[in-house]
């Protein structure tokens, strides 16, 4: 009998792990921009991204990329982000969300950023894929 549990057991424990393996597997050939989604739930805080939604905290980042910041209408922006204007191509939204203040230094945007590139890129997927 005990060697039918162990047995059962190791079996119950292989194919946990192939289920893991399955998932992760799974989830990296996911789109970027789903995985994006879920990350951008800690930015919705004080941003939208839907085309026409409002500015909060932060202004609406519909169609951010390739556009000129400090150019949502309606927000007030800082006085160091209107100086230094960049435009949000992938480079610098890239950069933005690796570290705000590298980018224009006296920005009054709080975020800690996001450390690991393949969670900058699928944020930046997720906001060109929602904003369009």
């Amino acid at each position: 009998m005990s060697k039918f549990i162990a047995v059962s057991t190791l079996t119950a424990a292989a194919a946990a792990t192939f289920a893991l393996a399955s998932g992760t597997a799974s989830a990296a050939g996911q789109d970027p921009a789903v995985r994006g989604k879920a990350i951008f739930m800690r930015c919705m805080a004080c941003h939208t991204v839907n085309k026409g939604g409002a500015n909060k905290v932060g202004p609406n980042l519909s169609g951010v990329v390739g556009r000129k910041a400090g150019s949502v209408k309606g927000f007030n922006y800082s006085a160091a982000m209107k100086k230094a204007a960049p435009t949000w191509d992938q480079a610098t939204l890239d950069k933005w969300l690796t570290r705000p203040a590298s980018v224009v230094p006296g920005t009054s945007m709080v975020f800690a950023g996001l450390p690991k590139a393949e969670d900058r890129a699928a944020v930046i997927a997720y906001i060109k894929k929602a904003g369009s």
